[in-house]
């Protein structure tokens, strides 16, 4: 690998495009119907089986009243956290339900809000990074550069996200911004709902502190540990391309990664960037489909999200 992280140009042999890709990587129209399909039921079992989650590992937590539950559930909110901010994507993209104003509206009120962001800055925000990955209006630069980097820089920075530096400045600037008539009533709907789930978790369990202790604390630390991990694994130390293989990593997914840090097949993230209209449970069989073109060959491919980690924190 390169001291940018690309990987050299015989990992990238020039396939495109094929019987089924165009040269773009994205599929034909005759195959692209499918993989665009959004299974709108499913999804309505996702978004319920999500929040039962919380309300059950919460719950058992504090019916326990053990200190070891409070642990288990406090670490566990970080792969829910993770899961809530890859729907939010997902809606963001139009990809969640196929009608435009349910997926606003669950988007909004069931995942964005209730993790403290406003989701249409996020979609604005976020189709200018797939609109140029590292061109001049790339607004995740901050995230992605200055890698590979040393060891000690990395562990600065995620030491600082597990402290809570790094939530204090988000969790700083979103109340801030009450101050701004144009962004006040979107902020003000957020902090609504993050009154009304500390007033149901009150209610529910008697007890003021399981709101701070299961939500609004693991939000500042955690998770921001595991999106700076999920983040660099996307696209650290690339560079901008039309290719997506020098803007985006891939790596090989476990088990164990897509609970903990890449659910719902956000880790086939450059099947994603390819066709950015495919919804997440298709993101697998697309991937395969750029396997069998040879678009994405074995030596591009991380092992691990572990040995891709250490290759950025090599410098």
């Amino acid at each position: 690998m390169t001291a940018t992280m690309v990987a050299p140009p015989e990992m990238r042999p020039e396939v495109l495009p094929t019987e089924r890709l165009l040269d773009s990587g994205v599929p034909k129209p005759e195959i692209r119907a499918e993989l665009r399909r959004i299974d709108d039921a499913a999804n309505v079992r996702t978004v319920i089986g999500l929040w039962a989650w919380v309300v059950v590992m919460v719950g058992l937590a504090v019916w326990w009243g053990n200190p070891v539950g409070y642990v288990v559930a406090f670490v566990l909110m970080g792969p829910v956290y993770a899961r809530f901010a890859i729907l939010m994507h997902e809606s963001a993209h139009k990809l969640l339900f196929s009608r435009r104003r349910l997926n606003d509206w669950v988007g909004q009120w069931l995942i964005a809000y209730p993790v403290w962001t406003p989701v249409g800055l996020y979609r604005r925000v976020h189709f200018a990074h797939h609109r140029e990955e590292f061109g001049p209006d790339e607004p995740d630069m901050a995230f992605y550069g200055g890698y590979p980097c040393t060891r000690r820089r990395l562990l600065r920075r995620l030491t600082r996200d597990a402290c809570g530096i790094s939530g204090w400045k988000n969790f700083s600037k979103l109340v801030g911004a009450l101050r701004y008539p144009k962004v006040r009533p979107v902020v003000v709907r957020i902090l609504a709902v993050q009154v009304a789930l500390w007033a149901a978790s009150w209610a529910l369990t008697g007890k003021w502190w399981v709101y701070p202790l299961f939500w609004w604390l693991p939000w500042m630390t955690q998770w921001r540990v595991l999106n700076r991990l999920r983040s660099i694994a996307e696209h650290g130390g690339l560079e901008k391309s039309k290719d997506r293989r020098v803007t985006t990593h891939d790596v090989r997914q476990s088990l164990l990664a897509r609970f903990w840090l890449v659910p719902y097949n956000t880790g086939w993230h450059l099947a994603h960037h390819v066709d950015m209209g495919i919804p997440w449970r298709n993101l697998p069989v697309f991937h395969q489909e750029l396997v069998r073109a040879g678009y994405v060959s074995e030596g591009l491919t991380y092992p691990s999200y572990r040995a891709l980690w250490s290759a950025l924190s090599s410098a």
